[in-house]
């Protein structure tokens, strides 16, 4: 976890820098007794910075992977896990050489361009806050993001110490690009798919055309165990869709459990829904 140095390749240069990996042991909350500020911060408000010096690759490599910094963050949203990262890490360079501060509304994320501004909603509980990305991280299976300390508190996701989240770019970037960039959903959609009360959240593993794929693809998790899978069939619109899914999902433990179980029979796309 949590590299003190980070190999990053760019064109002709070999940058080394520092980067987050989520909570190590001996991570954690302030100590006993630590000076904290009276009231957490304000969200940041977004607005458009030139890139880092440091810390935008565009390729750099971290446990023997490498990663591919996103051209832009136009369109970026993502749904996943989001962890956080404290006090052994405060005071220290991020991957943009900027000291992290714990108690300051940031975060560290694996591609996206440094500095970006990114809303993290908590799905569980619908909180919302807006963080500046300025380190790399977290290099953990199935995390997108590593929020500060102060980010975690507002999102009411200290005690857990990870959340389901949705992760939206707030880009200042045009629309136009070379290349694509992740994304689940364009933020109109995102916004109206916000969870109400007593939403549930799944695991997509596929959407269907035609039923007897939905159905294969079913009986290909029935067979190997899964036995939350079913098919949620989208009549109200044409042609019908049908959709392959998992859950509810309880916590991120199952979410991770299920993960886990998709990797080993070779299904790696996945989507985090809520209905």
């Amino acid at each position: 976890m949590n590299p003190d140095r980070v190999k990053v390749f760019g064109l002709a240069l070999l940058l080394v820098l520092t980067g987050c990996a989520s909570r190590t042991p001996g991570d954690g909350p302030p100590r006993t007794g630590s000076v904290v500020p009276p009231h957490l911060p304000n969200d940041p408000i977004p607005r458009d910075e030139p890139r880092s010096r440091y810390g935008n690759g565009p390729i750099y490599e971290v446990f023997g992977k490498r990663y591919e910094v996103m051209p832009s963050n136009y369109g970026y949203s993502e749904r996943g896990v989001a962890s956080w990262y404290g006090k052994k890490f405060h005071g220290r360079p991020t991957s943009s050489q900027e000291p992290y501060d714990m108690y300051a509304m940031t975060a560290a994320h694996k591609t996206l361009p440094l500095p970006t501004f990114v809303e993290v909603r908590n799905l569980r509980n619908n909180k919302t806050v807006v963080v500046r990305v300025n380190d790399r991280g977290p290099f953990v299976n199935n995390r997108i993001i590593d929020l500060s300390y102060s980010a975690a508190i507002k999102l009411d996701m200290i005690g857990s110490g990870t959340s389901l989240v949705e992760v939206t770019a707030i880009s200042f970037d045009k629309p136009a690009q070379t290349r694509p960039v992740r994304h689940d959903a364009s933020r109109a959609q995102a916004a109206a798919d916000r969870p109400g009360e007593g939403e549930e959240i799944y695991v997509q593993v596929g959407a269907f055309g035609d039923k007897n794929n939905a159905r294969r693809r079913f009986s290909l998790l029935r067979e190997h165990g899964i036995r939350e899978a079913f098919v949620y069939e989208e009549s109200g619109r044409s042609p019908t869709l049908y959709r392959v899914r998992i859950g509810p999902i309880a916590d991120v433990g199952q979410y991770d459990q299920v993960v886990a179980k998709l990797e080993r029979i070779g299904i790696t796309e996945t989507h985090l829904v809520t209905e």
